[in-house]
C-alpha cells in the first residue's frame, strides 16, 4: 500500500500568461500545451477506471485498497481541476483542443466492456505519464523561462504522477488482470499517446506561426532526441512494463518525493 496525499495547489490560474509561456521557446510551450489538453478528459477517465475497479474487488481486499485509490481520485480530481482552468487561458489566446474529442471517441469504445480493461488501460497511462513525470523533475532546464507559477504547476503534477505511479497497476492485479493484456494495452497506450501529444503539438505551433522554424525544431531535437532527451532517456524504462515481474516501485521516485518535501507551501496537503 502506498500512502496518497491530496494536495491544493497554491498557484493563480486566473491571471493570463504569456503566449509562448515557456520562456520564449516554442516547441516547448506547444509541447506542454498539447499534454494539459488531455489531462481533464484523461483525469476523469482515470477516476472513471478505478470507481469502476473498486467496485468490482471482494470487500476484504475493497477494505484494504480503498484508502489509497480514494485519495488517488482525489489527486486526479485536483490536476483535472487544476488543467481546465490552464487549457481556459490556451483557449482565450484562440487555441483548438483537437486531443480531447479523440480520446472522448476512444472511451466511449471501451463502454460495456469489463472493469480490468479500464484499470489496465490506466494502469499502462500512469507508466506513460510517470516516466515523462521523472524525466521533468530531473531536467528542470524543461520549464527554464516559464514563470514561477506555471513551473510550479508542472512540477507539482509530475511529482504527484510519481507518486500514485503503482495505484491502478496494484488494482489491476487485484482484479486479476493477467500479463496478456497488460501488455496490449500498453502498446495500445503509448501508439495513442504519442501520437496524439504530436498531432496536438503541431497544430499548436501552426497556431503559433512557429512551424516552419528552424529554432522549433532545434529546441524538439533537444527536448526528445538528444543524449539525455525524453524519448531516449525512457525508452528503457518505458519497456520494463512488459516483464513479467514489473512493479512500478521498481523504479526511484526519489526526485519526486523531494520536491513534494521542499515545496510544502505550493502544495498544501488536505488529506491523507
Amino acid at each position: 500500500m502506498t500512502e496518497l496525499v491530496v494536495r491544493r495547489l497554491l498557484v493563480d490560474l486566473a491571471e493570463p500568461f504569456p503566449r509562448l509561456w515557456n520562456g520564449g521557446d516554442a516547441f516547448r510551450t506547444a509541447w506542454f500545451n498539447a499534454l494539459s489538453m488531455s489531462f481533464p478528459v484523461g483525469e476523469q477517465f482515470f477516476i472513471d477506471a478505478v470507481r469502476r475497479g473498486l467496485e468490482r474487488l471482494p470487500a476484504a481486499q475493497r477494505e484494504a485498497m480503498e484508502p489509497e485509490l480514494r485519495a488517488f481520485i482525489g489527486q486526479e480530481a485536483t490536476h483535472r481541476q487544476v488543467h481546465t482552468l490552464f487549457n481556459r487561458q490556451l483557449e482565450a489566446q484562440g487555441h483548438v483542443n483537437r486531443w480531447a474529442p479523440r480520446a472522448l471517441q476512444r472511451i466511449r469504445r471501451l463502454e460495456g466492456l469489463d472493469a480490468r480493461a479500464w484499470v489496465a488501460a490506466t494502469a499502462a497511462t500512469e507508466h506513460v505519464t510517470a516516466l515523462l513525470a521523472d524525466w521533468m523533475l530531473r531536467h528542470p532546464e524543461a520549464l527554464d523561462g516559464a514563470p514561477a507559477g506555471l513551473q510550479a504547476l508542472w512540477s507539482w503534477h509530475a511529482a504527484e504522477e510519481s507518486e500514485h505511479r503503482s495505484s491502478a497497476f496494484d488494482l489491476y492485479a487485484a482484479l486479476g488482470g493477467n500479463l496478456l493484456w497488460r501488455r496490449r494495452f500498453m502498446r495500445l497506450v503509448s501508439w495513442h499517446f504519442c501520437t496524439d501529444v504530436w498531432r496536438q503539438t503541431l497544430r499548436n505551433l501552426h497556431h503559433d506561426r512557429a512551424l516552419w522554424k528552424m529554432g522549433t525544431w532545434r529546441s524538439a531535437w533537444r527536448l526528445l532526441l538528444a543524449r539525455d532527451g525524453l524519448l531516449r532517456s525512457s525508452w528503457r524504462p518505458w519497456r520494463d512494463y512488459f516483464r513479467a515481474d514489473f512493479h512500478p516501485r521498481q523504479h526511484d521516485d526519489g526526485q519526486a518525493r523531494r520536491w513534494l518535501r521542499e515545496h510544502p507551501e505550493i502544495a498544501v496537503p488536505v488529506r491523507s
